[in-house]
């Protein structure tokens, strides 16, 4: 490998020398907020074929793609030439084991030199999810309309089973069209924005979601007395949708409603539109689907320029990761009717099969928190639907969503009522996701998500034509999550749930842990290195603030600065805000049905202020929590502790803090350092908008003294309403470790060993360990229930 890259070297300095041009590959390493050369190197991936991604390359013709069993590529074993963009999925399984690829482009008529050599692995048990040549998979559209969620030979079969054994679900949509019939829609082409009006201002706010609403109410009430009248519904229905969709096929298409205007209307407008147009294609003359392919050659152009190409290399700007799918049913419902649908198509199959999801990797998680994963998790199973009936490809084919629904189960078990981590999450209940779960239940056939949805009493129905169509599909067997490890981390994302009971919040201690690769950036922005603690399913140790506004003083200032989480300021700094390189990593994850341990490295989060912020928390279930935070500076400063509660702590010296849910509390002893300067108020720096009534409570504790290095050792005592607490913890400090005696209930008792030098040792039954953690559980006699040895890495 070493020898190819130097002959390389040589060739590219000795061919200008001699007087010719060279076309040379722009290999420059991603930045963050970039998707990255993928597979990465020495990358396992774990779908067959991967998608192949590289940095665009300046005035590309073409590319051409390789792939080898060896370095040398003395055989070839496949090749693309001819790519468009620069992403490719082949249409071919790549065998497991080791695999190499390489890449180039041509500019007019000269190629460049090849890409570096980047090793992969397919893993041996990967999933197949080929996808089909461009001209295969448009074949595949079916000529006639309906083309969205539905073909035309499935109707008959559908509108026998809307009079037999769908037929309740049919007659909710015919009594909602009925409703949407009696109140018809307003169509008048809404506002734009006054002049002058302060983006962000609650005014704004009301005119940018207004006319989002507004659209929702028009087409996407058309979209639902299209598909009724499809399943035989009255002529009426029919009519109806039809002089919504010619109505709005007036307005402006870069006016109020404009992608680029205000997306939030553009978006549903669009797709909308799209359903609208192929459930009632044969009711429209000649003249209206002219103008209909007029309006969304417009906006599906100006969509699609939006997308294109920024989005294949750097897709982490939020509205785009659902914008992308809405192109993609404008493709299939005007493919052949509009000349650059079919490019639209094929944009947004390779971004499902190369550049999706963007916000975690294949292990099922969601940097942007529950709320935002419900959001567009629900929205992009549209997509899913569309691409199974219309282009025969299975999104759960793909590794991440053969894993989707388990993040729901691990971050709110049932009858949780916040969701945690990430934006607009505080109220958002493990109800709110439940519908979703079914969903996914349904399309996946996963019997553990099925179990989460019977758990809210959730199944897969709805008063509209997803709702009924997905109502069609097997039922699915449920399966209790008991026999599964209570707690999961989310690699891909940093996130860790430490559970105690996934089968009911009510019975549930629980710890969030974040420590992310992906930053704070966009609606993820929580510290790197914050945890949360709920008892029962309800907040205790909380992320705090609430959004009034996206972006707004309190949003930016409060919201997305660490002192708002549950984490380590330095001189009252925060962590770099909202950015994808202000990252963590979480280095190690144990789980035992008794012990879990978690440790996470943010030092790369604070832009140089610190060398060092590990944080280590052991999870002794379900009653005790240590937390051991080491930190370095590169100049003497203060290290501030904080802890966010929704009700007034009791602050009874450092060592006995007192906090308390509707469901439990939480006794907190500072071990050390001792002397901690300690305070609570319930003010915000700065508070939200008037209109939102909040009142939290935020507790600071700050060493003495400053300095360079420090370490805290804490721990957290949770337990139910209905329990008490025994006794203080005992603590003991060596040179370079610590001995804590955490009392138990029942008399018993938990003794903790924490090192940070390998030469301590511990005796664990008489024998003697090294180890950086070390925990023995002893039952009321001081006997040995339990032990637990962290067992050194690799």
């Amino acid at each position: 490998m070493k020898n190819i890259a130097c002959k390389l070297g040589l060739f590219v300095w000795l061919v200008p020398a001699l007087g010719f041009s060279v076309l040379l590959v722009d290999d420059a390493p991603d930045k963050p907020g970039e998707w990255g050369f993928q597979p990465a190197v020495n990358a396992m991936v774990e779908a067959t074929p991967p998608g192949f991604c590289w940095r665009p390359q300046k005035s590309a013709a073409e590319y051409e793609v390789q792939a080898s069993r060896s370095a040398d590529f003395e055989k070839v074993e496949y090749s693309a030439k001819g790519i468009a963009m620069s992403v490719h999925c082949p249409p071919q399984i790549f065998a497991a084991g080791e695999w190499f690829w390489r890449f180039r482009f041509r500019q007019k008529t000269e190629w460049s030199n090849w890409s570096m050599i980047r090793r992969f692995e397919v893993a041996a048990d990967a999933h197949e999810l080929p996808l089909p040549a461009r001209a295969e998979l448009l074949a595949r559209i079916p000529e006639a309309h309906p083309r969205l969620f539905v073909r035309p030979e499935q109707l008959t079969e559908l509108r026998h089973r809307a009079q037999g054994d769908l037929k309740p679900l049919f007659d909710n949509m015919v009594k909602r069209a009925e409703d949407l019939l009696a109140k018809p829609a307003l169509t008048a082409e809404p506002a734009l924005y006054r002049s002058g009006i302060q983006r962000g201002s609650d005014e704004w706010r009301g005119v940018w979601w207004g006319n989002r609403t507004y659209v929702q109410r028009a087409l996407g009430g058309a979209a639902e007395l299209a598909f009724t009248w499809q399943l035989g519904g009255r002529e009426e229905f029919g009519q109806e949708a039809r002089r919504i969709l010619m109505e709005c096929a007036q307005w402006d298409p870069k006016g109020a409603t404009g992608y680029r205007y205000n997306d939030e209307a553009g978006m549903p407008y669009n797709y909308y539109f799209a359903r609208t147009y192929t459930f009632v294609h044969q009711l429209l003359s000649e003249a209206e689907r002219r103008k209909c392919r007029e309006v969304m050659e417009i906006r599906g152009t100006e969509m699609y320029r939006h997308l294109f190409p920024r989005h294949l290399w750097a897709p982490y700007a939020s509205h785009s990761n659902r914008a992308w799918h809405f192109l993609g049913e404008l493709g299939v419902a005007f493919y052949r009717e509009i000349p650059e649908a079919a490019e639209w198509l094929w944009f947004s199959v390779n971004v499902f099969a190369c550049v999706y999801p963007v916000w975690s990797d294949d292990d099922g998680g969601w940097h942007e928190g529950l709320s935002y994963w419900s959001s567009y998790v629900d929205r992009f199973t549209w997509w899913a639907d569309v691409m199974q009936s219309a282009l025969g490809i299975d999104a759960f084919d793909k590794p991440y969503f053969a894993k989707v629904g388990f993040y729901p189960l691990y971050v709110a078990p049932p009858g949780t009522l916040s969701g945690g981590f990430g934006d607009c999450t505080t109220t958002f209940r493990s109800q709110n996701c439940a519908a979703l779960v079914a969903v996914l239940a349904a399309q996946s056939n996963n019997p553990y998500w099925q179990w989460y949805a019977e758990a809210h009493k959730q199944k897969v129905s709805g008063g509209n034509y997803i709702g009924f169509m997905r109502s069609a599909l097997p039922k699915v067997e449920a399966r209790s999550p008991a026999d599964l490890p209570a707690s999961r981390l989310f690699r891909g994302v940093g996130q860790a749930y430490l559970n105690t009971d996934l089968t009911d919040a009510a019975k549930n201690i629980q710890i969030h842990f974040k420590s992310s690769p992906f930053g704070t950036q966009s609606h993820g922005y929580n510290a790197q290195n914050s945890f949360l603690l709920y008892v029962g399913g309800e907040r205790l140790f909380l992320r705090s603030g609430k959004r009034d506004s996206y972006g707004s003083d309190h949003h930016q200032n409060w919201m997305w600065h660490t002192k708002s989480d549950n984490c380590i300021t330095v001189d009252g700094e925060s962590q770099g805000r909202r950015r994808a390189d202000a990252i963590g990593e979480i280095t190690r994850f144990e789980t035992t049905p008794e012990f879990d341990y978690v440790v996470g490295e943010a030092a790369g989060a604070y832009d140089g202020k610190i060398k060092r912020f590990t944080r280590r928390i052991l999870f002794i279930k379900p009653e005790a929590v240590v937390i051991w935070d080491s930190l370095e500076a590169p100049a003497a400063c203060a290290f501030e502790w904080r802890l966010h509660t929704a009700n007034a702590m009791t602050i009874n010296g450092q060592r006995d803090i007192r906090a308390a849910n509707s469901k439990g509390g939480c006794r907190v002893e500072f071990l050390y350092p001792e002397n901690l300067r300690i305070s609570q108020t319930d003010q915000f720096d700065p508070p939200p908008r008037e209109r939102i009534k909040l009142v939290e409570h935020h507790l600071t504790a700050v060493p003495a003294e400053t300095s360079t290095a420090t370490e805290f050792v804490t721990v957290l005592r949770p337990h139910f309403k209905e329990q008490t607490l025994a006794g203080d913890c005992a603590f003991k400090k060596t040179h370079s470790s610590y001995e804590l005696r955490v009392p138990l209930a029942h008399g018993g008792a938990a003794l903790v060993f924490l090192s940070a030098d390998p030469q301590n040792r511990v005796k664990i039954k008489g024998a003697e360990t090294a180890a950086e953690v070390a925990v023995v559980r002893l039952d009321a006699q001081q006997q040995v229930l339990r032990e637990w040895v962290l067992a050194p890495e690799g």
